[in-house]
């Protein structure tokens, strides 16, 4: 039997307990927990055969009480001794997609990222549109292109022009982005034809499962070319990197605070009885250098009401579905979540490692990690998304 040792201030203690699917050398994919610098076999520690399976999704679709009773049998077991069979170090595992999405929706949740691309895309007009303080803006992405932290993301190519190009031409994207963000994934889903009830209040929490983060690669010059009338397209949905290890709701009871003030006051669909905005902390290195730090405290849509406003028309809700927050940005220069913002259209380049970037060059590694608060009087950790950019296909 083994006793993990858990360091005080561990972000992945007790207070965590974060599921993912990993491997071991000559075995299958199955879920575990994290703890500390290990990972803990589920299927293997507790005997239950829905952690056998190689996605969270079986397990997700249990419900919460399930996963409250899943939560308390994890916490008892690594509390005290774990079959040595059970327990794998960290740097030994090989992380996989944890769950199987089902779909992928894009959300625009933070008033200062969408003030600062108004003005950046129409500066002679409001830099919100007039439905955005209405409702969470958002978009249907591609749920097969999503991929775990650490997968190499090749440079896509497609139509762009630029101001003082005639006309479109094809290439590789030259303004190649990044979109630091939370991501929430569905745990047992809602049928079509009827609005999830009480998303936007305490019912959010008996469907949503877990948080992730997510970098939402954008090709900035594909995208603006392509997105009138109908908005993104390729120029995102060759990429969404997610962060291997999913954060319980259940753990961030401690991160919860309430939104911005939402004014005008959102109709009553929206309207939240319980605060669901979060107060984490993110940052964004590049090539090893931290260059932000996001604060998603500052969102003005919460999760709650993304959910609500997803399924209010009677959209279907199925258990894998991911919807992502949208670019995490707070009002400084050193808090946004996108290179857009950071060197403002790329008209101010930064310096990253004693080099002027704009946007990201081929071998560039991007890495977001986050931490919230815990229900321990300490920090939970996210883990990272980590991504590294290739050239084109030949």
């Amino acid at each position: 039997m083994t006793r993990i040792d858990i360091p005080e201030g561990s972000p992945f203690g007790l207070a965590n307990l974060p599921y993912g699917v990993f491997s071991t050398p000559g075995t299958a994919p199955r879920v575990g927990v994290r703890v500390a610098g290990s990972v803990v076999d589920l299927a293997a520690a507790l005997g239950d055969e829905v952690f056998a399976r190689p996605t969270l999704n079986p397990f997700m679709a249990q419900g919460r009480a399930r996963w409250v009773d899943a939560r308390r049998r994890i916490t008892e077991l690594v509390s005290g001794e774990v079959p040595d069979d059970a327990v794998h170090p960290l740097g030994a595992t090989t992380p996989h997609l944890p769950f199987e999405v089902a779909d992928y929706v894009d959300f625009y949740a933070s008033a200062h990222h969408a003030t600062s691309l108004g003005r950046l895309f129409r500066p002679d007009s409001a830099p919100l549109l007039p439905n955005w303080r209405h409702l969470p803006v958002g978009y249907h992405g591609r749920a097969g292109t999503v991929v775990v932290s650490g997968t190499a993301i090749a440079r896509p190519s497609g139509q762009r022009k630029a101001p003082d190009e005639a006309a479109p031409t094809f290439g590789p994207s030259r303004r190649l982005d990044i979109e630091a963000e939370v991501g929430f994934v569905v745990g047992t889903g809602s049928p079509l034809g009827a609005a999830a009830p009480g998303s936007a209040t305490a019912g959010f929490a008996d469907r949503v499962f877990g948080a992730v983060l997510v970098n939402d690669w954008s090709a900035r010059d594909i995208q603006a070319w392509e997105g009138a009338p109908l908005g993104p397209f390729l120029g995102k949905s060759f990429a969404t990197s997610v962060s291997a290890w999913v954060v319980p709701l259940l753990a961030l009871e401690a991160a919860r605070v309430d939104t911005p003030v939402q004014d005008p006051e959102p109709l009553p669909y929206l309207r939240e009885t319980a605060p669901w905005g979060l107060d984490l902390d993110l940052a964004v290195e590049w090539n090893g250098q931290e260059v932000s730090r996001p604060p998603y405290r500052e969102m003005y849509w919460s999760p709650a009401q993304m959910l609500a406003h997803m399924t209010v028309n009677g959209a279907s809700t199925r258990t894998g579905d991911l919807f992502a927050s949208g670019t995490v940005s707070g009002p400084g220069r050193d808090q946004v979540g996108a290179i857009i913002e950071m060197t403002w259209g790329g008209t101010e380049p930064i310096e990253v490692n004693g080099e002027r970037r704009a946007f990201l060059e081929d071998g560039d590694e991007v890495v977001i990690t986050a931490t919230a608060p815990a229900a321990d009087g300490g920090r939970l950790g996210f883990g990272e998304v980590r991504g590294r950019i290739l050239p084109p296909p030949a």
